[in-house]
This record gives C-alpha cells, structure tokens and sequence, in this order.
C-alpha cells in the first residue's frame, strides 16, 4: 500500500501573486511548443531544456535520442523534461551527492519553478522519494495539477516571477541559490580553492628599456612581498558527522 503524499500548507511565494506586468528584458523568456516551430527554434526550445534542468550541458551531457523524437514530434516537452530527469546526468549529479531533501528542493525548483515552501514540503516528497523511488517521485511533480496549470505538456519550466516590479532586487536564480553540490561535497572535492605560485619567475631585460618594460617595476613588485596561501586540505577527522546528516526538525 502507497503512503498518500503528506499535507503541507503553500505559503505567500512570489509565483502564488498574480498581477500586471508589462514585459521587459528581467521577465524570463518563455519557450514553448504550442505553435510550429522551426527547426532554429525548436533548437533553442531544446537548450532551454538543458538549462532549466542541467544549468549546463556538456557534449556528454546531451541526450540525442530524446531530442530526435521531439523534433519528429514523437513526445511532448513535457516528456522530454522526464527524460532529462531520469538521466544518468541528473541521477549523478544530484541524486547521487545530495541528500533525499536537497535533491528534493532542487527537483521542485528545477520542475515546478519555485522554491520549497517549508520543512514540511521537503519531507513529503523524501516520503515520495523512499517510497516510489526517483521515477515515482518524478512522474508525481510532473503529472501534478500545479505543473500542468502552470507549464503544461509543450512548455519548458522556469523560474515563475523572479522579478517582481514592487523589488528592487529579484529572487536569486535557482543555480546560484541551490548549487548542485552542498557545503560537504564542496568541500570534499576541493573547491572553492585558491591556489598561488609559490615559484617567483625572474625575468632579465636586455638592451635598452622601453616604455611599458615589466623590468621598470622589477622593484616595485619585489617590494610587495606576497604570502603565499597554503592549499585548503579537507581531512576525514575534521568533519562533524553529526551535525552533517540531514534530520528531521
């Protein structure tokens, strides 16, 4: 028997706000298949794809079989977002180094275009998740009443009202706000790191110096006297465990 999905109160979000907006150049630009598409512009529909749910694809990346059935208009957008979803990239990109409730907030910022609302959002679709796996989980948000009210079949999801005329300053992008990795797998891998060149190059000037010689600043820069910044090491010892595993709050 399949646990329902759990209750969660919607909150005030800006996608939840209707209102007049006179379009711009801040209002995301919408890529839909409702009318005949040229082969340019369903290529452009395509990398829109890529962005929305890959923030970028390499050549390795890209799913060329999915692409030739929505140019032959075999399936729909909304099925070449599944597809893209249920990708090796996605699974180990996301699923793979988060946990249930990060990838949980990525899916339905990538899906549904806004940010979780609560706590309590995240831990309804990681029941989902446990429960149904990732292609339960994922045919769930794209087969539910507010994608398909919002997107529908031939639309590219995106960031609903990012902008909003009443703000200064918008919402951040989902990529920036939700990296693909979390503070741990960051750290693991090394990055971000500064790295500087513990090796001084000398460099000797010959003839007679011209106006932009480097051998004019020569003093200049040796009286600067950098300290070099050891790279970062990350050590199995230093990593609070506890603190780290998600829970339930």
């Amino acid at each position: 028997m399949a646990i329902p999905l759990l209750n969660y109160s919607p909150s005030s979000q800006n996608q939840r706000v209707t209102g007049y907006e006179v379009p711009s150049d801040e209002q995301p630009r919408i890529f839909s298949a409702d009318n005949a598409l040229s082969s340019s512009e369903l290529g452009y529909l395509i990398e829109a794809a890529y962005r929305q749910i890959f923030f970028h694809a390499f050549d390795s990346d890209r799913e060329p079989f999915l692409e030739s059935q929505l140019r032959n208009g075999q399936i729909t957008v909304r099925d070449f977002i599944r597809g893209l979803l249920l990708s090796n990239t996605y699974r180990r990109s996301f699923f793979d180094l988060n946990s249930n409730y990060r990838f949980v907030e990525q899916t339905v910022q990538r899906v549904l275009g806004r940010d979780v609302y609560s706590q309590r959002e995240k831990i309804a679709w990681s029941i989902v998740v446990g429960t149904k796996g990732i292609t339960g989980f994922i045919d769930t948000l794209l087969s539910s009443e507010e994608y398909l009210s919002a997107f529908g079949d031939n639309t590219v999801p995106y960031q609903r009202r990012r902008i909003l005329p009443s703000q200064a300053v918008g919402e951040l992008p989902f990529n920036i706000k939700s990296p693909r990795y979390d503070e741990y797998y960051r750290g693991k891998f090394g990055f971000p790191q500064i790295v500087w060149q513990n090796v001084t190059r000398s460099y000797k000037s010959g003839g007679k110096q011209k106006a932009g010689d480097p051998a004019q600043f020569l003093s200049l820069a040796r009286s600067i006297n950098p300290q070099a910044a050891q790279p970062q090491r990350l050590s199995a010892l230093n990593v609070d465990y506890l603190n780290k595993v998600p829970y339930r709050k």
